[in-house]
């Protein structure tokens, strides 16, 4: 469960550096941030999926 947060975590960070990027004009960075973003979301959902919620 700790990596699913960890992926995250980096996800929700280059999702607001891509809008960062965005208001600066910053477009190598907005190439970078998203990509980021699309890759760390999809492992976190992925990982979220295959390991699933731990039991309590």
């Amino acid at each position: 469960m700790g990596i699913v947060i960890i992926f995250g975590l980096v996800a929700l960070l280059a999702g607001f550096g891509t809008i960062s990027a965005l208001k600066n004009k910053n477009f190598l960075g907005v190439l970078f941030g998203l990509g980021s973003f699309l890759v760390f979301g999809w492992f976190a959902v992925m990982t979220f999926i295959n390991s699933g919620y731990p039991a309590m």
